[in-house]
């Protein structure tokens, strides 16, 4: 039996420090409390036809709770400056909100002005609300409106906006089923000079059909072939798959391959419990394999 290594002592930190996902309707908070520990980065998600007002309430409710709201904010959902305008206010007034995850929003058609996230940075109102961190989206399988140097070109300029606000940039991943991609991307900014701190996107653990139902709504490309090898060599069709693939094939690569991941998001696709317990098990159990090879080995040279 070939035991993998466990994550090195960075890696597992920055698993035990991971950021988690909910939806904008709030009504997780409570599952979140039982399960995860105050103080903890929580995104809040924008669906399609949402109004922000609900993202504000929820990260309200969670500010409340003793956690760090980190609501989406969908460019093209945006009506006008005004509505931008008024939710930075709310949310920088009633939840405390320092950080945003921006993206363009899955809609063809903008609402408003923003056709893109880099209008919203253009605007001028997420300095004048003081918002001091912001993450942009990065895809490590590739985007379906969207061609590297033109995603490359993107980035850019969010890393001088950033120099120039004083405001951190960082990258948040699309969650994908290897660690190929991931490394992939992060080639990909280094060669072109782009020296943002990337947040890797974990898939939680949840059944193959949760999983691929959700990779199929999110874009995921080629990485499915490898949640297709895990049910196809575990025969694991109704058991929970985690990410644990992903996370070792990052802790196999060398040391410059890795060292712009600043952390970890989870999605919670099989809930908040299975995904706080996997964070919490993961490192320890990999390591306790280990132990348990090398013991074996020792005993039978």
């Amino acid at each position: 039996m070939t035991v993998s290594d466990p994550p090195s002592p960075g890696l597992a930190a920055l698993l035990s420090s991971a950021s988690v996902e909910i939806c904008s309707r709030g009504h997780q908070i409570a599952e979140l409390r039982e399960h995860f520990a105050a103080g903890t980065d929580v995104t809040i998600t924008f669906l399609p036809g949402a109004h922000y007002r609900h993202n504000v309430e929820t990260a309200t409710a969670l500010r409340r709770a003793g956690f760090n709201p980190v609501p989406h904010i969908a460019a093209r959902e945006m009506a006008s400056r005004d509505a931008l305008d008024d939710f930075l206010a709310r949310a920088r007034g009633e939840a405390d909100v320092s950080r945003i995850l921006l993206i363009a929003g899955d809609v063809a058609a903008s609402k408003g002005p923003f056709k893109s996230t880099r209008d919203v940075c253009s605007s001028g109102l997420l300095e004048a609300h003081g918002i001091r961190s912001v993450s942009m989206a990065g895809h490590p399988e590739g985007h379906p409106y969207l061609e590297l140097p033109e995603t490359l070109n993107g980035l850019k300029a969010w890393r001088d906006w950033g120099g120039r606000t004083g405001t951190r940039v960082d990258i948040v991943t699309q969650f994908c089923f290897e660690s190929a991609p991931i490394l992939s991307l992060i080639g990909k900014l280094k060669a072109h000079g782009i020296d943002l701190p990337v947040i890797v996107g974990l898939a939680g653990p949840a059944t193959p059909a949760t999983l691929t139902r959700f990779a199929l709504r999110c874009g995921i490309g080629n990485s499915m072939r490898a949640l297709r090898g895990q049910i196809g060599r575990y025969g694991r069709l109704l058991t929970d798959t985690g990410p644990d693939d992903v996370v070792r094939g990052l802790a196999a690569a060398p040391h410059p391959a890795t060292e712009t991941i600043a952390g970890f998001h989870l999605f919670p696709f099989g809930g908040l419990r299975k995904a706080r317990n996997w964070l919490h098990g993961y490192p320890q159990e990999a390591l306790s394999q280990k132990c348990e090879a090398a013991s074996a080995h020792v005993q039978n040279p």
